[in-house]
């Protein structure tokens, strides 16, 4: 099994339904014998331009370990669904576990908010 990196872009109109898409994305990696190495919410954010005249979306990253199959599957239903309006899917050499640069930011937020 190879590692990848995901990210995928979700509609700002579909941004209640981000948990359940995870889990589904998740499940489909995870029924292959495939393992989700890290997953960040990055929550709402601006784009850097409009996507069909679309100004924020909800990021998702995921670092996985699986089979080509299922990453040829992920990229069909990123395709088709209505509610991904970016993907990118990246193979890397090793699994990736640290938290990513968003994801420190968002925790250092956080903690000077409290």
């Amino acid at each position: 099994m190879r590692h990848y990196e995901i990210v995928f872009m979700v509609h700002p109109d579909q941004s209640e339904q981000v948990p359940a898409m995870i889990e589904r994305y998740t499940a489909m990696v995870t029924e292959k014998g495939g393992k989700v190495h890290r997953l960040e919410n990055w929550g709402r954010r601006n784009l850097e331009y409009p996507i069909n005249k679309i100004y924020k979306a909800t990021y998702v990253l995921m670092n996985v370990e699986t089979t080509f199959d299922v990453i040829s599957q992920l990229e069909n239903t990123f395709r088709y669904s209505d509610a991904v309006i970016r993907s990118l899917v990246l193979r890397v050499d090793e699994a990736v576990t640290t938290p990513s640069p968003l994801a420190k930011e968002g925790e250092e937020k956080a903690v000077v908010a409290e």
